[in-house]
Protein backbone atom coordinates (compact mmCIF):
# COMPACT_ATOMS: atom_id res chain seq x y z
CA UNK A 1 0.00 0.00 0.00
CA UNK A 2 1.33 3.40 -1.02
CA UNK A 3 0.40 6.74 0.56
CA UNK A 4 0.78 10.20 -0.92
CA UNK A 5 3.57 10.80 1.59
CA UNK A 6 5.53 7.91 0.06
CA UNK A 7 5.60 9.47 -3.40
CA UNK A 8 8.63 11.57 -4.22
CA UNK A 9 8.14 13.17 -7.61
CA UNK A 10 11.65 13.21 -9.04
CA UNK A 11 12.54 15.82 -11.71
CA UNK A 12 12.03 13.37 -14.61
CA UNK A 13 8.39 12.91 -13.53
CA UNK A 14 7.36 16.46 -12.69
CA UNK A 15 5.62 16.80 -16.04
CA UNK A 16 3.05 14.31 -14.69
CA UNK A 17 1.76 17.00 -12.31
CA UNK A 18 0.87 19.51 -15.02
CA UNK A 19 -2.81 20.45 -15.14
CA UNK A 20 -4.82 22.68 -17.47
CA UNK A 21 -6.34 25.87 -16.15
CA UNK A 22 -9.66 25.58 -17.97
CA UNK A 23 -12.00 22.68 -17.18
CA UNK A 24 -15.16 24.55 -18.06
CA UNK A 25 -17.95 22.25 -19.12
CA UNK A 26 -16.87 19.45 -16.78
CA UNK A 27 -19.79 18.57 -14.53
CA UNK A 28 -17.73 16.14 -12.46
CA UNK A 29 -14.20 15.87 -11.13
CA UNK A 30 -11.45 13.26 -11.38
CA UNK A 31 -9.86 14.32 -8.10
CA UNK A 32 -10.08 11.25 -5.79
CA UNK A 33 -11.76 13.01 -2.85
CA UNK A 34 -14.16 15.19 -4.85
CA UNK A 35 -17.84 14.79 -3.84
CA UNK A 36 -18.80 14.96 -7.54
CA UNK A 37 -16.14 12.52 -8.73
CA UNK A 38 -16.66 10.72 -12.02
CA UNK A 39 -17.06 6.96 -11.95
CA UNK A 40 -13.58 5.76 -12.93
CA UNK A 41 -12.96 2.17 -14.03
CA UNK A 42 -9.48 1.30 -15.27
CA UNK A 43 -9.69 -1.44 -17.90
CA UNK A 44 -5.95 -2.11 -17.85
CA UNK A 45 -4.13 -2.88 -14.62
CA UNK A 46 -1.64 -5.59 -13.70
CA UNK A 47 -1.08 -8.01 -10.87
CA UNK A 48 2.06 -10.05 -10.29
CA UNK A 49 1.82 -13.56 -8.83
CA UNK A 50 4.18 -14.92 -6.17
CA UNK A 51 7.68 -15.60 -7.54
CA UNK A 52 7.47 -19.39 -7.30
CA UNK A 53 3.81 -19.83 -8.27
CA UNK A 54 4.33 -21.42 -11.68
CA UNK A 55 7.26 -23.54 -10.53
CA UNK A 56 5.28 -24.90 -7.59
CA UNK A 57 1.97 -25.52 -9.35
CA UNK A 58 2.88 -26.70 -12.85
CA UNK A 59 3.08 -30.37 -13.77
CA UNK A 60 6.49 -31.93 -13.40
CA UNK A 61 6.84 -32.54 -17.16
CA UNK A 62 6.72 -28.79 -17.82
CA UNK A 63 8.79 -27.47 -14.90
CA UNK A 64 12.17 -27.27 -16.64
CA UNK A 65 10.61 -25.47 -19.60
CA UNK A 66 9.49 -22.45 -17.59
CA UNK A 67 11.32 -19.13 -18.23
CA UNK A 68 14.42 -18.70 -16.13
CA UNK A 69 17.12 -16.14 -15.40
CA UNK A 70 20.82 -16.97 -15.70
CA UNK A 71 24.03 -14.99 -15.29
CA UNK A 72 26.90 -14.82 -17.76
CA UNK A 73 29.93 -12.52 -17.77
CA UNK A 74 28.42 -10.46 -14.98
CA UNK A 75 25.15 -9.87 -16.86
CA UNK A 76 21.67 -11.29 -16.33
CA UNK A 77 19.66 -12.91 -19.10
CA UNK A 78 16.12 -14.17 -19.47
CA UNK A 79 15.85 -17.55 -21.17
CA UNK A 80 12.42 -18.28 -22.56
CA UNK A 81 11.47 -21.25 -24.71
CA UNK A 82 11.60 -20.42 -28.41
CA UNK A 83 13.35 -17.06 -27.92
CA UNK A 84 16.94 -15.93 -27.96
CA UNK A 85 18.41 -15.13 -24.52
CA UNK A 86 17.42 -11.60 -23.64
CA UNK A 87 19.68 -9.44 -21.52
CA UNK A 88 17.90 -7.97 -18.52
CA UNK A 89 18.69 -4.30 -18.07
CA UNK A 90 18.19 -2.91 -14.59
CA UNK A 91 18.34 0.86 -15.00
CA UNK A 92 18.80 2.99 -11.89
CA UNK A 93 15.46 4.20 -10.59
CA UNK A 94 14.70 7.12 -8.31
CA UNK A 95 11.72 8.89 -6.82
CA UNK A 96 8.30 7.64 -7.83
CA UNK A 97 9.76 5.31 -10.49
CA UNK A 98 10.88 3.10 -7.61
CA UNK A 99 7.35 3.12 -6.20
CA UNK A 100 5.87 2.04 -9.54
CA UNK A 101 8.40 -0.77 -9.94
CA UNK A 102 7.32 -2.24 -6.60
CA UNK A 103 3.57 -1.66 -6.65
CA UNK A 104 1.21 -4.45 -7.59
CA UNK A 105 3.87 -7.12 -7.08
CA UNK A 106 7.55 -7.59 -7.80
CA UNK A 107 9.67 -6.72 -10.80
CA UNK A 108 10.52 -9.59 -13.13
CA UNK A 109 13.92 -10.61 -11.78
CA UNK A 110 12.67 -10.47 -8.20
CA UNK A 111 9.79 -12.74 -9.10
CA UNK A 112 11.99 -15.38 -10.66
CA UNK A 113 14.82 -15.26 -8.13
CA UNK A 114 13.42 -13.99 -4.83
CA UNK A 115 12.46 -16.13 -1.87
CA UNK A 116 9.55 -13.86 -1.03
CA UNK A 117 6.28 -15.68 -1.65
CA UNK A 118 3.72 -12.89 -1.49
CA UNK A 119 2.58 -10.26 -3.95
CA UNK A 120 0.92 -6.96 -3.14
CA UNK A 121 -2.70 -7.84 -3.73
CA UNK A 122 -6.01 -7.54 -1.96
CA UNK A 123 -6.52 -4.61 0.37
CA UNK A 124 -3.11 -2.92 -0.23
CA UNK A 125 -3.86 -2.91 -3.96
CA UNK A 126 -7.31 -1.46 -3.39
CA UNK A 127 -5.81 1.37 -1.34
CA UNK A 128 -3.32 2.16 -4.12
CA UNK A 129 -6.15 2.45 -6.61
CA UNK A 130 -8.45 4.41 -4.31
CA UNK A 131 -5.66 6.97 -3.91
CA UNK A 132 -5.77 7.33 -7.73
CA UNK A 133 -9.55 7.69 -7.85
CA UNK A 134 -10.19 4.23 -9.31
CA UNK A 135 -13.56 2.64 -8.47
CA UNK A 136 -12.97 -0.64 -10.32
CA UNK A 137 -10.27 -2.33 -12.36
CA UNK A 138 -9.81 -5.03 -15.00
CA UNK A 139 -6.70 -6.97 -14.00
CA UNK A 140 -4.16 -8.55 -16.35
CA UNK A 141 -1.07 -10.67 -15.63
CA UNK A 142 2.25 -9.10 -14.73
CA UNK A 143 5.78 -10.28 -13.97
CA UNK A 144 6.40 -13.91 -14.97
CA UNK A 145 2.74 -14.36 -15.88
CA UNK A 146 3.28 -12.08 -18.90
CA UNK A 147 5.53 -14.78 -20.36
CA UNK A 148 3.01 -17.63 -20.35
CA UNK A 149 1.94 -17.18 -23.98
CA UNK A 150 5.51 -17.42 -25.29
CA UNK A 151 5.64 -21.00 -26.55
CA UNK A 152 4.39 -23.08 -29.47
CA UNK A 153 3.20 -26.04 -27.39
CA UNK A 154 -0.55 -25.49 -26.73
CA UNK A 155 -0.57 -27.87 -23.76
CA UNK A 156 2.37 -26.08 -22.11
CA UNK A 157 0.79 -22.65 -22.66
CA UNK A 158 -2.56 -23.77 -21.29
CA UNK A 159 -0.94 -25.36 -18.24
CA UNK A 160 0.46 -21.94 -17.36
CA UNK A 161 -2.84 -20.20 -18.14
CA UNK A 162 -4.69 -22.50 -15.76
CA UNK A 163 -2.25 -21.64 -12.97
CA UNK A 164 -2.80 -17.90 -13.48
CA UNK A 165 -6.56 -18.38 -13.74
CA UNK A 166 -6.76 -20.31 -10.46
CA UNK A 167 -4.46 -17.97 -8.55
CA UNK A 168 -5.95 -14.70 -9.85
CA UNK A 169 -9.47 -15.74 -8.89
CA UNK A 170 -8.30 -17.08 -5.51
CA UNK A 171 -6.71 -13.68 -4.88
CA UNK A 172 -9.51 -11.46 -6.20
CA UNK A 173 -12.58 -13.47 -5.15
CA UNK A 174 -13.27 -11.37 -2.00
CA UNK A 175 -12.96 -8.14 -4.01
CA UNK A 176 -14.83 -8.87 -7.26
CA UNK A 177 -16.98 -5.75 -6.92
CA UNK A 178 -13.84 -3.72 -7.63
CA UNK A 179 -11.29 -6.24 -8.96
CA UNK A 180 -12.21 -7.93 -12.24
CA UNK A 181 -9.39 -10.29 -13.29
CA UNK A 182 -9.19 -11.68 -16.82
CA UNK A 183 -8.78 -15.39 -17.50
CA UNK A 184 -5.80 -16.17 -19.73
CA UNK A 185 -6.24 -18.48 -22.71
CA UNK A 186 -4.08 -20.14 -25.30
CA UNK A 187 -5.87 -20.46 -28.64
CA UNK A 188 -3.61 -22.75 -30.67
CA UNK A 189 -5.75 -25.73 -29.59
CA UNK A 190 -9.46 -24.90 -29.64
CA UNK A 191 -10.52 -27.94 -27.63
CA UNK A 192 -8.18 -26.96 -24.79
CA UNK A 193 -9.29 -23.34 -25.03
CA UNK A 194 -13.00 -24.15 -24.94
CA UNK A 195 -12.61 -26.51 -21.99
CA UNK A 196 -10.82 -23.76 -20.05
CA UNK A 197 -13.46 -21.16 -20.99
CA UNK A 198 -16.18 -23.37 -19.50
CA UNK A 199 -14.09 -23.89 -16.37
CA UNK A 200 -13.26 -20.21 -15.74
CA UNK A 201 -16.85 -19.13 -16.33
CA UNK A 202 -17.84 -21.38 -13.43
CA UNK A 203 -15.09 -19.81 -11.31
CA UNK A 204 -16.68 -16.40 -11.74
CA UNK A 205 -14.67 -14.78 -14.53
CA UNK A 206 -16.34 -12.11 -16.65
CA UNK A 207 -13.54 -11.49 -19.17
CA UNK A 208 -10.99 -13.43 -21.19
CA UNK A 209 -7.50 -12.53 -22.43
CA UNK A 210 -6.86 -14.07 -25.85
CA UNK A 211 -3.42 -13.68 -27.44
CA UNK A 212 -3.21 -11.11 -30.24
CA UNK A 213 -2.06 -13.90 -32.55
CA UNK A 214 -3.66 -17.33 -32.03
CA UNK A 215 -0.41 -19.21 -32.59
CA UNK A 216 2.73 -17.80 -30.98
CA UNK A 217 5.60 -16.53 -33.10
CA UNK A 218 6.39 -14.94 -36.43
CA UNK A 219 3.82 -14.69 -39.20
CA UNK A 220 3.00 -17.90 -41.03
CA UNK A 221 0.18 -17.80 -43.57
CA UNK A 222 -0.62 -21.44 -42.82
CA UNK A 223 -1.46 -20.62 -39.18
CA UNK A 224 -5.07 -20.38 -38.13
CA UNK A 225 -6.22 -16.81 -37.51
CA UNK A 226 -9.25 -15.20 -35.94
CA UNK A 227 -10.87 -14.36 -39.28
CA UNK A 228 -11.37 -18.04 -40.18
CA UNK A 229 -14.66 -19.92 -39.56
CA UNK A 230 -12.72 -22.59 -37.64
CA UNK A 231 -12.96 -20.25 -34.63
CA UNK A 232 -16.77 -20.11 -34.76
CA UNK A 233 -17.26 -22.72 -32.00
CA UNK A 234 -15.07 -20.57 -29.74
CA UNK A 235 -17.03 -17.40 -30.52
CA UNK A 236 -20.34 -19.18 -29.97
CA UNK A 237 -19.25 -20.43 -26.56
CA UNK A 238 -17.92 -17.03 -25.45
CA UNK A 239 -21.13 -15.35 -26.60
CA UNK A 240 -23.32 -17.89 -24.78
CA UNK A 241 -21.35 -17.36 -21.55
CA UNK A 242 -21.50 -13.54 -21.87
CA UNK A 243 -17.74 -13.06 -21.51
CA UNK A 244 -15.79 -10.04 -22.80
CA UNK A 245 -12.79 -10.71 -25.07
CA UNK A 246 -9.61 -8.71 -24.61
CA UNK A 247 -6.46 -8.59 -26.72
CA UNK A 248 -3.61 -7.21 -24.64
CA UNK A 249 -0.39 -5.94 -26.20
CA UNK A 250 2.63 -8.26 -26.45
CA UNK A 251 0.72 -11.54 -26.29
CA UNK A 252 0.93 -12.77 -29.89
CA UNK A 253 4.64 -12.76 -30.62
CA UNK A 254 7.84 -11.67 -28.95
CA UNK A 255 7.75 -7.84 -29.00
CA UNK A 256 11.50 -7.61 -28.34
CA UNK A 257 12.36 -7.63 -32.04
CA UNK A 258 14.70 -4.65 -32.23
CA UNK A 259 17.90 -4.13 -30.28
CA UNK A 260 20.39 -1.31 -30.02
CA UNK A 261 19.74 2.35 -30.69
CA UNK A 262 16.10 3.28 -30.20
CA UNK A 263 15.14 -0.32 -29.45
CA UNK A 264 12.93 0.58 -26.49
CA UNK A 265 10.83 2.91 -28.65
CA UNK A 266 10.79 0.63 -31.71
CA UNK A 267 9.72 -2.39 -29.72
CA UNK A 268 7.01 -0.50 -27.86
CA UNK A 269 5.41 1.23 -30.86
CA UNK A 270 5.98 -1.21 -33.72
CA UNK A 271 6.30 -4.67 -32.20
CA UNK A 272 4.09 -4.36 -29.11
CA UNK A 273 1.28 -1.89 -29.73
CA UNK A 274 0.72 -2.15 -33.49
CA UNK A 275 0.13 -5.94 -33.72
CA UNK A 276 -2.77 -5.59 -31.30
CA UNK A 277 -4.83 -4.02 -34.09
CA UNK A 278 -4.91 -7.19 -36.21
CA UNK A 279 -7.35 -9.37 -34.25
CA UNK A 280 -10.08 -6.72 -34.22
CA UNK A 281 -9.66 -6.02 -37.93
CA UNK A 282 -9.85 -9.79 -38.48
CA UNK A 283 -13.14 -10.02 -36.61
CA UNK A 284 -14.72 -6.88 -38.11
CA UNK A 285 -13.81 -7.73 -41.71
CA UNK A 286 -14.69 -11.43 -41.73
CA UNK A 287 -18.31 -11.49 -40.58
CA UNK A 288 -17.66 -12.73 -37.04
CA UNK A 289 -19.98 -10.13 -35.53
CA UNK A 290 -22.72 -10.87 -38.04
CA UNK A 291 -22.72 -14.50 -36.93
CA UNK A 292 -22.24 -13.67 -33.24
CA UNK A 293 -23.79 -10.24 -32.69
CA UNK A 294 -23.52 -10.31 -28.88
CA UNK A 295 -19.73 -10.75 -28.77
CA UNK A 296 -17.71 -7.96 -27.16
CA UNK A 297 -14.01 -7.65 -28.04
CA UNK A 298 -11.36 -4.98 -27.59
CA UNK A 299 -7.71 -3.99 -27.48
CA UNK A 300 -5.91 -3.27 -24.23
CA UNK A 301 -2.86 -1.03 -23.67
CA UNK A 302 -2.53 -0.20 -27.39
CA UNK A 303 -4.23 3.20 -27.02
CA UNK A 304 -6.53 4.17 -29.89
CA UNK A 305 -5.11 7.08 -31.88
CA UNK A 306 -4.86 4.56 -34.73
CA UNK A 307 -8.57 3.82 -34.59
CA UNK A 308 -9.99 6.55 -36.89
CA UNK A 309 -7.40 5.62 -39.53
CA UNK A 310 -8.19 1.90 -39.22
CA UNK A 311 -11.95 2.44 -39.41
CA UNK A 312 -11.57 4.54 -42.56
CA UNK A 313 -9.09 2.08 -44.07
CA UNK A 314 -11.31 -0.96 -43.45
CA UNK A 315 -14.27 0.70 -45.13
CA UNK A 316 -12.20 2.04 -48.01
CA UNK A 317 -10.70 -1.34 -48.77
CA UNK A 318 -14.08 -3.06 -48.45
CA UNK A 319 -15.60 -0.69 -51.01
CA UNK A 320 -12.69 -0.36 -53.44
CA UNK A 321 -11.64 -4.01 -53.35
CA UNK A 322 -15.21 -5.24 -53.62
CA UNK A 323 -14.24 -7.76 -56.30
CA UNK A 324 -11.83 -9.48 -53.87
CA UNK A 325 -13.77 -9.14 -50.65
CA UNK A 326 -15.26 -12.29 -49.14
CA UNK A 327 -17.63 -12.58 -47.43
CA UNK A 328 -20.00 -9.80 -48.38
CA UNK A 329 -21.14 -8.07 -45.21
CA UNK A 330 -24.49 -6.55 -44.33
CA UNK A 331 -22.72 -3.47 -42.96
CA UNK A 332 -19.33 -1.85 -43.29
CA UNK A 333 -16.45 -3.19 -41.17
CA UNK A 334 -16.38 0.04 -39.12
CA UNK A 335 -20.02 -0.49 -38.16
CA UNK A 336 -19.09 -3.76 -36.47
CA UNK A 337 -16.37 -2.05 -34.49
CA UNK A 338 -18.82 0.53 -33.20
CA UNK A 339 -21.46 -2.08 -32.31
CA UNK A 340 -19.21 -4.77 -30.81
CA UNK A 341 -15.70 -3.51 -30.05
CA UNK A 342 -13.74 -1.28 -27.70
CA UNK A 343 -10.23 0.04 -27.13
CA UNK A 344 -8.49 1.29 -24.01
CA UNK A 345 -6.97 4.77 -23.84
CA UNK A 346 -4.58 6.28 -21.35
CA UNK A 347 -2.86 9.56 -22.26
CA UNK A 348 -4.07 9.40 -25.84
CA UNK A 349 -4.76 12.92 -27.06
CA UNK A 350 -5.28 11.90 -30.68
CA UNK A 351 -7.97 9.30 -29.91
CA UNK A 352 -9.83 11.58 -27.51
CA UNK A 353 -9.66 14.56 -29.88
CA UNK A 354 -11.47 12.51 -32.57
CA UNK A 355 -13.78 10.47 -30.34
CA UNK A 356 -16.86 12.62 -30.98
CA UNK A 357 -16.20 13.13 -34.67
CA UNK A 358 -15.85 9.37 -35.25
CA UNK A 359 -18.72 8.39 -32.95
CA UNK A 360 -16.48 6.43 -30.58
CA UNK A 361 -17.58 7.71 -27.19
CA UNK A 362 -19.28 4.36 -26.48
CA UNK A 363 -16.21 2.37 -27.57
CA UNK A 364 -13.26 3.96 -25.77
CA UNK A 365 -12.42 3.08 -22.17
CA UNK A 366 -9.97 4.72 -19.82
CA UNK A 367 -7.09 2.87 -18.15
CA UNK A 368 -4.35 3.90 -15.72
CA UNK A 369 -2.19 0.81 -16.44
CA UNK A 370 -1.35 0.40 -12.75
CA UNK A 371 1.50 0.06 -11.88
CA UNK A 372 3.39 0.28 -15.19
CA UNK A 373 5.67 3.21 -15.95
CA UNK A 374 3.84 3.92 -19.22
CA UNK A 375 0.64 4.30 -17.21
CA UNK A 376 -0.71 7.27 -15.27
CA UNK A 377 -0.78 5.94 -11.67
CA UNK A 378 -0.53 7.66 -9.21
CA UNK A 379 -1.23 10.91 -11.10
CA UNK A 380 -4.27 9.86 -13.12
CA UNK A 381 -6.32 12.94 -12.22
CA UNK A 382 -3.75 15.27 -13.78
CA UNK A 383 -3.35 13.02 -16.83
CA UNK A 384 -7.11 12.88 -17.43
CA UNK A 385 -7.46 16.64 -17.06
CA UNK A 386 -4.69 17.12 -19.64
CA UNK A 387 -6.07 14.70 -22.24
CA UNK A 388 -9.86 14.53 -21.81
CA UNK A 389 -10.09 17.88 -23.52
CA UNK A 390 -13.07 20.12 -24.00
CA UNK A 391 -13.72 18.63 -27.44
CA UNK A 392 -15.36 15.75 -25.59
CA UNK A 393 -19.00 16.07 -24.63
CA UNK A 394 -19.93 15.65 -20.99
CA UNK A 395 -21.63 12.33 -21.74
CA UNK A 396 -18.61 11.20 -23.74
CA UNK A 397 -16.35 11.95 -20.77
CA UNK A 398 -18.60 9.94 -18.42
CA UNK A 399 -18.79 7.03 -20.86
CA UNK A 400 -15.05 6.74 -21.42
CA UNK A 401 -14.07 7.17 -17.78
CA UNK A 402 -16.35 4.48 -16.43
CA UNK A 403 -19.78 3.78 -17.89
CA UNK A 404 -18.53 1.92 -20.97
CA UNK A 405 -16.35 -0.37 -18.87
CA UNK A 406 -19.18 -1.05 -16.41
CA UNK A 407 -21.37 -2.19 -19.31
CA UNK A 408 -18.81 -4.32 -21.15
CA UNK A 409 -17.13 -5.92 -18.12
CA UNK A 410 -20.32 -6.22 -16.05
CA UNK A 411 -19.41 -4.06 -13.07
CA UNK A 412 -22.22 -3.12 -10.72
CA UNK A 413 -22.24 0.69 -10.49
CA UNK A 414 -22.27 1.95 -6.88
CA UNK A 415 -25.49 3.68 -5.88
CA UNK A 416 -23.75 7.00 -5.22
CA UNK A 417 -23.02 7.39 -8.93
CA UNK A 418 -25.86 8.72 -11.06
CA UNK A 419 -25.12 8.43 -14.77
CA UNK A 420 -21.39 8.36 -14.01
CA UNK A 421 -21.00 11.23 -11.51
CA UNK A 422 -21.09 10.92 -7.71
CA UNK A 423 -23.81 12.78 -5.81
CA UNK A 424 -21.74 13.15 -2.66
CA UNK A 425 -18.73 11.84 -0.74
CA UNK A 426 -18.23 8.10 -0.32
Amino acid sequence: MTSRADIVVNPENRWRLERPQDLSGWEGSVQPEAPNKYLMISVDTHMSPPPKLFHERIEEKFRERLPKVFAKDGKKYLLQEGCRPEQIYEPPLSGEDIIRSRAGGFILTEFIEADVNEAKTGLPRLADQKMDGVDGEVIFPNGPALLMWGANDPEFVMAQCRIWNDWAMETCKPYLAKCNPVAALGTADLDLAMAEIKRVAKLGYRALALPCKPIWGAHDVSHENYNLPSFDPLWELIQDLDLAITYHVSTGKDPRCARGNGGAVINYVVHSMSPTIEPLVSMCASGVFERFPRLRAGTIEANAGWLPFVLDSMDESYKKHHFWVRPKLKNLPSDYFRSNCFASVSEDRSALALAEEYDLTENLMWANDYPHHEGTWPHSAEAIERTFNNRLSEQGRRNILGLNAARVFRFDIPERYVNGVATGPE
